[in-house]
């Protein structure tokens, strides 16, 4: 047998994915090029490592033990290169985060200086839903999570990072009348939700439980991005963190209506399991946190204030 770690890490990829199309945009390849690769890695085993029924990809029970042995042989390359930088004075090993999606516009500023000081560490970040957030931490499959709600079942440690300010947030297309009642702002306005166990909508349905509202509900969204252009074109209105709307304010694509009672108010939180033992890349990101996060906030977040 003579495949390559070029073939562990592709088949590897597809196994997690199961979908050769989606494994060829996580690697940045061709599709093309990842079936080639996935075809002379099988060549090599006279038991099939995936199956197809109807339109789906699946990985045999074989296909699994192999994916689990690339695994732990990729771990071991990336051991020994670590190592290899350990000695030469040089921070290294690879860092994990899962971040909830609107924490996109937040954690890279966190992590640009770090990474730029320490060439030796890989970065991984998984920017993806609160539910799928909470159960990588909890399966200890990443360092650490960027929440703006923390987990009540499990054990963690945090470091709070800045503050989370949620607002009602219109398009000026929707040409709303002025002094429109909070009563009738939420009843005859179209509002946008995103999708449920977000942290987002969670802070919108307490908000109109707690004022006893009715709700004109127009759409469901899964992200912030697409809340944000439905927001733009009209579609209706939505209260949303202020974090990702920088641009569109300052373009006057998106404006600010006054609401009594907000904006919610919440706090963006680093957090990991407290039984975790971080590696000295986690230790030392946290030292750098620690040092550097008031500079952070001051230097690139500080238009938040004048909001």
């Amino acid at each position: 047998m003579y495949y390559t770690l070029h073939q562990l890490q592709i088949f590897l990829k597809i196994s997690e994915l199961q979908s050769i199309t989606k494994a060829s945009e996580a690697l940045n390849l061709t599709q093309p090029a990842v079936s080639i690769q996935l075809k002379n890695f099988q060549d090599q085993f006279p038991i099939p490592l995936t199956e197809v029924v109807g339109r789906q990809l699946y990985i045999t029970d074989f296909g699994k033990e192999i994916a689990q042995a690339a695994d732990k042989i990729l771990n071991e390359v990336h051991a020994i290169n670590y190592k290899t930088l350990a000695y030469r004075g040089q921070l290294s090993g690879r860092l994990k985060l899962s971040v909830v999606s609107t924490g996109k516009y937040v954690m890279p500023y966190f992590l640009s200086d770090f990474m730029k000081q320490n060439k030796g560490v890989e970065l991984i970040i998984d920017v993806t839903n609160k539910s799928r957030v909470i159960e990588s931490l909890e399966a200890n499959e990443v360092d650490f999570a960027l929440v703006s709600v923390l987990p009540k079942k499990l054990v963690i440690d945090k470091i709070a990072l800045m503050q989370n300010k949620l607002f009602y947030v219109a398009s000026k297309e929707l040409n709303l009348p002025e002094k429109l009642s909070k009563k009738r702002l939420f009843e005859e306005v179209p509002l946008i939700y995103r999708e449920q166990g977000s942290a987002t909508r969670s802070a919108m349905e307490t908000f109109i439980g707690k004022n006893k509202l009715s709700v004109n509900k127009k759409l469901e969204l899964t992200s912030n991005e697409a809340v944000k252009q439905a927001v733009i074109s009209g579609l209706g209105c939505s209260i949303m963190p202020l974090i990702g709307l920088r641009n569109e304010l300052r373009n006057n694509d998106i404006e600010i209506i006054p609401v009594k009672g907000l904006p919610i108010s919440s706090e963006w939180n680093l957090i990991w399991l407290k039984s975790k033992k971080l590696s000295p890349a986690a230790l030392a990101y946290l030292e750098f946190l620690k040092k550097e996060k008031e500079k952070i906030i001051a230097k690139k977040f500080y238009w938040t204030d004048k909001i």
